[in-house]
């Protein structure tokens, strides 16, 4: 239970914030809405509002929907005899009937708001506890290191890495330690003037805190900590949104660079987590408090609506890319093209869902 409640809890919050952003804005869209649901399968809770949608929460809690009038499934796969029976009025409310930018508005608006409650919930977390620093100064170079044979030196201040603004020593140490064997470029200063360092982070095979096994980029810097170096800094208003959108920049920038090592076949699998290993990181976060929690709700929900936008059929990329082709072509591409596309969509999801389990059972 140490590990379901807080799961669900964080899946819960993440699909709910995901699928109201498709509901919200089909609704200012005009689309009429069968039903809105929090899971997938057998219904347990659930209620109707006034305007027809079936409000719902299912047994199966690894997703949800929203499913517009006229759709054939949960997928938003269209049914061509929608509206067949339907006076003219009542066939304009369907999804499928709406202009092409008015629904690639709605397939961005759940990735969007994913983006939106991010930046929302980092953005509070800075302006109300501020971010613990240590001065982002080297204090040793390890002999022998990659740091060594690169260039670097003690009293070496780190400005930035790979155009990313380094504020804290922990910063420099985040950026480095998910650049395993990819380069990078450093900005430090020294004796006033500014050094540009290219260096190669060395990937080792470290474990967290809670003996999960990770492969992080290390080149062999260090710095001592004296009671009283670390102090919170409280950035104001206007700093916080650049700092907040900072991070979410970072966050973005390090998914598509670790889509791009599996790609050619150097990334990590053991850092692709399905839902045994999202329960497990939730359950071990919810230890170190709620505010832990809401910070790893906040990078999941960022990371869910980046996953969403790959061009992969059923999910919000691939609808993507059939309306922007439909816009490009001025009609919809066949309805035939779009079910193997959604076939093929399917299977994959389905494998990908295998695998991250059995990824995370071994």
């Amino acid at each position: 239970m140490n590990y379901i409640i807080p799961f669900l809890a964080v899946i819960t919050v993440i699909v709910f914030i995901h699928e109201i952003g498709h509901y919200l804005v089909a609704r200012w869209n005009g689309v009429a809405i069968d039903a809105f649901s929090i899971g997938f399968g057998p219904e347990l809770l659930g209620w109707t509002d006034r305007r027809g949608t079936r409000w719902r929460l299912a047994a199966i809690p690894l997703g949800g929907y929203v499913k517009f009038t006229g759709d054939m499934n949960a997928a938003s796969m269209p049914d061509p005899h929608a509206a067949d029976g339907m006076d003219e009025q009542e066939a304009r409310t369907l999804f499928a009937n709406k202009s092409v930018w008015q629904r690639m508005a709605v397939v961005v608006a759940g990735p969007a708001a994913n983006l939106i409650f991010t930046f929302l919930v980092l953005y509070a977390m800075l302006l109300g506890y501020g971010r613990p620093t240590l001065d982002p100064v080297i204090g040793e170079v390890v002999p022998g290191s990659v740091a060594e044979a690169a260039g670097f030196a003690p009293q070496d201040r780190v400005l930035s890495v790979d155009g990313f603004r380094v504020i804290g020593f922990s910063d420099f140490q985040r950026l480095i330690a998910t650049s395993p064997d990819r380069p990078v470029t450093v900005s430090v200063e020294r004796a006033g003037e500014r050094v540009e360092i290219g260096v190669v982070p060395q990937g080792d095979t470290t474990q967290t805190r809670f003996g999960r096994e990770l492969v992080i980029g290390t080149i062999g810097v260090a710095r001592n900590v004296a009671e009283g170096d670390v102090v919170l800094y409280h950035p104001g208003p206007l700093e916080a949104v650049s700092m907040t959108f900072e991070e979410i920049w970072f966050i973005v920038d390090r998914t598509v660079a670790f889509f791009a090592d599996l790609f050619v076949g150097r990334g990590d699998l053991n850092q692709i987590a399905g839902p045994v290993g999202m329960a497990q990181v939730s359950g071990e976060v919810a230890t170190l408090g709620f505010l832990a929690l809401v910070n790893l709700t906040a990078l999941l929900s960022l990371n869910i609506g980046i996953i969403n936008l790959l061009p992969v059929p059923m999910l919000d990329g691939g609808h993507l890319m059939y309306y922007l082709a439909e816009a490009v072509r001025g009609r919809p591409l066949s309805r035939r093209v779009q079910e193997i596309g959604f076939r093929i969509g399917f299977a994959l999801v389905c494998t990908l869902m295998v695998f991250t389990i059995v990824n995370d059972l071994i």
